[in-house]
């Protein structure tokens, strides 16, 4: 039963997008929508996205943001506003041109992303100091037309947050930047047990209309990049294209300057991906829709589930996310189904371990079983998630970092990225360099080092400004 049932995912090491496509949709987190390019959230998939919601909102407010709501048509005037913006997006947008059974007046742009609505408001509402800063958050829908699709890594509608925020001065407005990509890294770490790597974007990798653009980068199993956040220094470009102004201290009247930044559902595909194995997902708790899943063991022994139930409310009380499956299925199946769906805990509870007061619990990161005292199972599980997430950041850090390398030649280059790693080297800050790169080895720059340490540019040899992480990516 086992072999056949984990058979029904392709082997994650020889077809890894396989793999992928089987996971997500075996697990049923998602199928596929009827128009090209869409995807179906479903429950279980939407119930990690609704965790992701919670965590983010706590950490938003926190930081004085309030979430607010903007249209999803944005009038086809408002992108050709910001030049550099509406070049950038234009491959990808839709366009509304009929409703109501006649030709509208002006077309209609279905949101590639909010700057341009959320910019016309902000200069409705933005008079004074006073009033600044500003900080929202949306959480969103959002349309690109993209032509390659697979579910959460890339899709022509997907669901994420944009912040957005303006300030009286270009120094808040570029710590801002830099502390919301922050808010990032620390979600990553603490929420998805996922390590990342952060810093600026090159210019041609930037968001159109920005001054400056901040990625965060995480690896999956197969070495290659997800980009899963950016936070963007907006400058004063969109609040000289939508006036965006204020009265001083001084009475005069000045431009705000802008940022924004956003994640989506794409970082679903990236915890599933940074995480999960050979017998499917491997969930972080804190975001797992069930943390603890209890299979009775000769249910209908008296008792059983009498018992299965007053442990999964005393779990539930302590605010644990729990399911018993009392389903009429086997034992067995019901380990293989809940294990390729990444629940973080499984408890086996049968009339044995009732009479000894013990519970068999069994961790989905390392497949260890334990046996474990009922009294205070709260407290007991409540610090074995945590180990888990611990655990799985550790891992995931470990094969990242091994998968760094430095690089000095194209050659090298083509090499670690073959090998699926991530590959540190020096630039110049030419873009034909950046380019070369590229057509040299499918493989772009994700973020500039922090840590410049890089000596000459892998291009042209010439003097290195930046040292960069360059990898393929999805």
């Amino acid at each position: 039963m086992e072999k056949q049932f984990v058979a029904q995912i392709a082997d994650i090491e020889s077809d890894f997008p396989q793999w992928f496509t089987d996971v997500v949709i075996k697990t049923k987190l998602v199928d596929y929508g009827p128009v090209k390019g869409t995807m179906v959230i479903r429950p279980y998939g939407y119930a990690i996205w609704e965790n992701i919601q919670n965590e983010f909102n706590t950490r938003f407010q926190a930081n004085g943001y309030e979430n607010a709501y903007f249209p999803l048509l944005i009038p086809m005037s408002f992108m050709t506003k910001e030049a550099e913006h509406v070049e950038g997006f234009a491959p990808e947008v839709a366009v509304v041109t009929h409703a109501g059974g006649e030709k509208l007046q002006e077309p209609l742009c279905v949101r590639p992303t909010s700057e341009t609505i959320i910019g016309t408001m902000f200069g409705k509402w933005v008079e004074s100091w006073r009033d600044l800063p500003v900080r929202m958050n949306q959480w969103a829908n959002i349309m690109r037309w993209e032509k390659t699709t697979r579910p959460f890594l890339r899709t022509s509608e997907f669901l994420w947050q944009e912040g957005h925020s303006v300030f009286a001065t270009a120094e808040e407005a570029e710590t801002e930047t830099q502390k919301m990509l922050e808010v990032y890294e620390e979600f990553a770490k603490t929420c998805l047990s996922m390590p990342v790597l952060t810093g600026r974007k090159t210019e041609k990798e930037k968001f159109a209309g920005a001054v400056a653009t901040y990625g965060m980068e995480a690896m999956m199993h197969d070495g290659k990049s997800l980009q899963s956040g950016t936070s963007h220094y907006l400058g004063q470009n969109f609040s000289k294209a939508f006036d965006i102004k204020f009265t001083d201290k001084d009475g005069a009247q000045k431009y705000g300057y802008t940022m924004s930044f956003g994640v989506s559902t794409r970082l679903i595909g990236a915890l599933i991906m940074t995480h999960g194995d050979q017998r499917g997902l491997v969930l972080p708790p804190v975001v797992a829709p069930v943390q603890v899943v209890i299979v009775p063991i000769a249910m209908k022994k008296e008792g059983v589930l009498e018992n299965c139930r007053a442990l999964a409310n005393r779990l539930k009380t302590a605010g644990i996310r729990v399911k018993i499956d009392d389903s009429d299925n086997s034992p067995g199946w019901k380990f293989n189904e809940w294990e390729m769906k990444g629940v973080p805990v499984r408890i086996e509870l049968g009339p044995r371990d009732i009479e000894a007061g013990k519970m068999l619990v069994c961790r989905r990161d390392t497949f260890e079983k334990n046996e474990v005292e009922m009294d205070n199972a709260e407290t007991k599980i409540a610090a074995l998630l945590g180990e888990i997430a611990d655990n799985m950041y550790e891992k995931a850090k470990e094969r990242m970092q091994k998968r760094i390398v430095d690089v000095k030649t194209l050659d090298e280059l083509l090499s670690a990225v073959d090998q699926g790693n991530f590959v540190r080297a020096g630039w110049c800050g030419c873009r034909e360099c950046e380019d070369k790169v590229k057509a040299f080895a499918q493989a772009t720059s994700r973020v500039m080092d922090k840590a410049h340490t890089a000596k000459s540019c892998i291009s042209c040899g010439k003097e290195a400004k930046h040292t960069v992480f360059f990898a393929r990516a999805y």
